[in-house]
């Protein structure tokens, strides 16, 4: 397909799929994908030091079918980000993300992710940079405020010096992150969620496209933000842990194209590729992993997870593996 242009790219991202570690790998995509033909996608961090000083383009690799998708990354030096995202690019990313919101010690070691919310103006410095490399949208996803900040004095003043930057896109995570005390799982449940800031950005900053993210559970929730002025939704741990839940209804409901689409049809579709993966010489459960909560609150669930857990790292586990899990959904349905 042909590369969607940077409208169209800001109209997927009413609603997007959060960049998760380890989970939003390029299978992952692959999967919800066939569920939406229209949310936004974004990869797992990337982090700059491995694409530029480490070569490891591989973690570039996608299908052409996951379009639109974005590639986010990590790092806090503006000219190895330029190069990192100029890869991204060259390798056909509709978008290059900045991750300002992690809060993990690896990435604080590295001096990026959410420690980042402290220098705004190193944040520009990146941006500027990045999107001096690329013509693709360079956009930025933080968080309200990290540790003792005052989040009503430090986002505004984060979204005016990057903004001024050149970037016009944001994702809000409507949490602080504490950078001691607390663990990256925590990080993402502890901190109380301040949802009318975000919305008072978009009151105070009009011009800029702002999403937000934290805690969004449902495709209704989803709505009510749409309805309430924000630009676009980001849904992380829901999307995956049920993907159906959040991704079948997403084309009709959110952007008023499409159907809803069939967890089901979805499994048989993916039959292809798994095929390929493992003529590639991979295993079947670096896809199936990712498939398990797929059918998250329907009769036959337990049996789908147990059948891919159980079986999906045995040597010469296939399609048929899949099929065997999938007709304890038919039956229970």
């Amino acid at each position: 397909m042909t590369q969607p242009t940077r409208d169209q790219i800001r109209q997927a991202a009413r609603l997007s799929v959060a960049p998760m570690m380890d989970w939003t790998d390029r299978h992952c995509r692959y999967l919800h994908r066939l569920l939406s033909g229209e949310t936004l996608l974004y990869t797992e961090m990337v982090t700059s030091p491995a694409l530029v000083r480490g070569g490891a383009l591989h973690l570039l690799d996608f299908s052409p079918a996951e379009h639109p998708v974005a590639l986010q990354l990590g790092g806090s030096d503006p000219a190895e980000l330029a190069q990192a995202a100029k890869l991204g690019q060259d390798a056909g990313y509709d978008e290059i993300n900045l991750n300002v919101g992690c809060p993990s010690d690896r990435v604080q070691s590295g001096t990026f992710g959410a420690v980042l919310m402290k220098s705004p103006g190193l944040v520009a410095d990146c941006v500027k940079a990045m999107q001096d490399a690329v013509s693709v949208e360079v956009t930025v996803k933080c968080r309200i405020g990290v540790d003792d900040q005052d989040p009503e004095t430090v986002l505004p003043d984060f979204l005016e010096k990057v903004s001024a930057a050149g970037c016009e896109r944001f994702t809000i995570h409507a949490r602080k992150a504490w950078l001691q005390g607390l663990s990256p799982k925590e990080n993402r449940d502890v901190p109380p969620l301040d949802y009318d800031l975000v919305l008072r950005m978009k009151q105070a900053f009009p011009q800029l496209h702002l999403s937000v993210n934290g805690g969004v559970t449902s495709l209704a929730q989803a709505k009510e933000f749409l309805q309430a002025g924000l630009d676009g939704v980001m849904i992380g741990r829901a999307a995956y842990h049920q993907p159906a839940d959040i991704l079948c209804a997403a084309d009709p409901e959110i952007y008023g194209t499409g159907q809803v689409s069939d967890p089901v049809q979805a499994v048989h579709q993916m039959l292809p590729y798994i095929e390929a993966h493992l003529e590639a010489g991979g295993k079947l459960a670096q896809v199936t992993r990712h498939m398990l909560g797929l059918f998250a609150g329907r009769p036959g669930a337990r049996q789908w997870r147990r059948i891919l857990s159980e079986g999906g790292h045995k040597d010469g586990a296939g399609p048929d593996l899949v099929l065997e899990a999938l007709s304890h959904i038919r039956q229970a349905a």
